[in-house]
């Protein structure tokens, strides 16, 4: 009896071996929405936008869960800051709160990288001030060009508007590594390449927007800005203000506002793929399958609004297709694209 026991136990154990070699239902397979279905490892090095990072660090959290073996590193060193670091061929993805500039395309070019532009959603860029500053609510573009400006700026609100209190005005804003700085530069004061004014340069500039945040929160009389998702963590301590380009009168940052296109400060994310990465980087390809087939349902949570269905899709085509070349993936020039 203990023979036939033995016997028994000894041929379960062979079955059980013969099962999972041949694949099974083992526990590293991915059975989870994207990913590539097949246990990887490796690493997937990021960096860029201080707006982008929380969504790449989210949606690389929850990556983690089907891939554990996957080390996503997400580093934050601004938009512009970010390039110079892929296009020196040291991270295999950029976070960007804006396309990439022809300079930055010259040196990803020089160095032999290309690349594949992916949206991933949209923002509203926001412009805060403290709540107790509670004589304004909505500033119109040549408001925010005098206290921006670097010609004849805004000491005090007074200058920007006549009847606005006679009290200092404190500034906290990004720095200029960031994409925000430069798309909030060039939206209010114009391209700086065709001659636009320049910055004002006496504020308190930071890579971090968690401490822009606090200034702003700890100073009555302040203004700044930065992405709405920042400004989601902190409705309680900051004071959104309505933004009037000219065209709509005041309109106030909201994901139903970003998604029409009427918020005048709405903008797409994006990141940037290595295409060496892609083709030669299991782990990256899969990475980013999972980014584009997950983020549309995470990125409320972390503050910020859904890109266009198809503006996804076109991008999942591009990655699942091998990649674009380098620069053959332009930003879309309208919100809806």
């Amino acid at each position: 009896m203990l023979r036939y026991e033995r016997a028994r136990m000894g041929l379960l154990i062979i079955i059980a071996l013969v099962a999972a070699a041949c694949g099974g239902s083992g526990a590293d397979e991915v059975t989870g929405d994207g990913g590539s279905g097949e246990s990887l490892s490796g690493t997937v090095e990021i960096d860029g936008s201080s707006t982008v990072g929380p969504l790449t660090d989210a949606i690389a959290e929850e990556y983690n869960e089907v891939q554990p073996n996957v080390g996503v590193t997400v580093n934050i060193s601004g938009t512009g800051g970010g390039f110079e670091r892929f296009c020196a061929g040291e991270t295999d993805i950029n976070d960007a709160s804006r396309p990439i500039e022809d300079e930055e395309k010259q040196a990803c070019e020089e160095a032999g990288v290309e690349y594949t532009e992916v949206r991933v959603g949209t923002d509203a860029l926001t412009v805060v001030t403290n709540p107790q500053t509670g004589f304004v609510d909505c500033l119109t573009f040549e408001e925010l060009a005098k206290i921006w400006g670097a010609q004849d700026p805004a000491q005090t609100w007074t200058d920007v508007r006549s009847d606005f209190p006679d009290e200092q005005i404190a500034i906290f804003a990004p720095d200029t590594d960031s994409g925000t700085y430069d798309f909030f530069t060039e939206e209010v004061l114009g391209d700086p390449e065709e001659g636009a004014e320049e910055v004002i340069g006496n504020y308190q500039a930071n890579a971090d927007d968690n401490i822009i945040a606090q200034g702003i929160i700890s100073t009555p009389a302040s203004w700044g800005y930065f992405g709405y998702a920042y400004y989601q963590e902190n409705t309680d301590s900051l004071k959104a203000l309505a933004v009037d380009s000219g065209d709509s009168g005041c309109v106030k940052p909201s994901v139903e506002t970003a998604e029409s296109g009427e918020y005048p400060l709405a903008r797409p994310l994006f990141i940037y793929v290595k295409n060496s990465a892609l083709e030669e980087k299991p782990q990256v390809k899969d990475f980013v399958t999972y980014y584009l087939e997950n983020v549309n349902s995470l990125i409320t949570d972390v503050g910020y609004i859904p890109a266009p269905e198809e503006a996804i899709q076109e991008s999942m085509n591009d990655v699942t297709g091998g990649g674009s070349s380098s620069g053959g993936s332009e930003a879309p020039s309208e919100m809806s694209s």
